[in-house]
C-alpha cells in the first residue's frame, strides 16, 4: 500500500501478529525478498504456553525407566551387524556371487535372490527389495517376541 510517499509493507507469518513496517522510500510493485525489511514478530501469550512454562515438570511425573529391552536390543543389534558383516564380506569377495544375485534380480526372481542371500550363512530374517539401481537388504530380529532391531543395507549396482 502506498500513501503519501511512505510505503507500508505487510509481512504475513502464520501464528504471529505482525505490524506494518513503514519505509521512507517509494514503494515498488515488487519488493525482492533480499530487500525486504524483516519485522519483529510478537507471539501472543496463550494460557497453554504460560502454564507449561510456569510449571515445567510438576504436572507430569515421569515413569521409572527400565533399560532391559533397550539393552537386549543393543545386544541383538550387535549380532545383526556381525551377520551383515558376513554378508558384505561375501559380496566383496566374490564377483561371481554378485553376478548371480544381479542376474536373479534382473529377472525379478525374488526367491532366488533370497536363497542366495541365505546361502551366506546368515540366520536373521532378511527382506530384500531391488530395482535397476541396486538392492536393499533389511535385516531384522526379535527379542522375546517383540521386534526390536532393524538394520538396512542399501547397495548400488548401477
Amino acid at each position: 500500500m502506498q500513501t503519501g510517499g511512505i510505503c507500508f509493507i505487510m509481512f504475513i507469518y502464520p501464528y504471529s501478529y505482525v505490524q506494518p513496517q513503514s519505509l521512507s522510500w517509494s514503494c515498488p510493485y515488487y519488493l525482492p525478498y533480499s530487500e525486504a525489511v524483516q519485522p519483529m514478530m510478537s507471539v501472543p501469550d496463550t494460557p497453554y504456553r504460560s502454564s507449561t512454562l510456569a510449571y515445567p515438570n510438576s504436572l507430569r511425573p515421569y515413569m521409572q525407566v527400565d533399560p532391559t529391552l533397550f539393552n537386549q536390543s543393543a545386544i541383538t543389534m550387535q549380532a545383526l551387524m556381525k551377520e551383515a558383516s558376513i554378508l558384505l564380506n561375501k559380496l566383496a569377495e566374490s564377483k561371481e556371487f554378485d553376478s548371480k544375485i544381479m542376474t536373479a534380480a534382473q529377472q525379478s526372481n525374488t526367491k532366488e535372490v533370497d536363497k542366495l542371500i541365505k546361502s551366506t550363512g546368515i540366520k536373521s530374517k532378511v527382506k530384500t527389495s531391488f530395482n535397476p539401481d541396486g538392492i536393499t537388504l533389511k535385516l531384522s530380529s526379535k527379542v522375546g517376541g517383540t521386534e526390536c532391531c532393524h538394520l538396512t543395507i542399501a547397495l548400488r549396482w548401477m
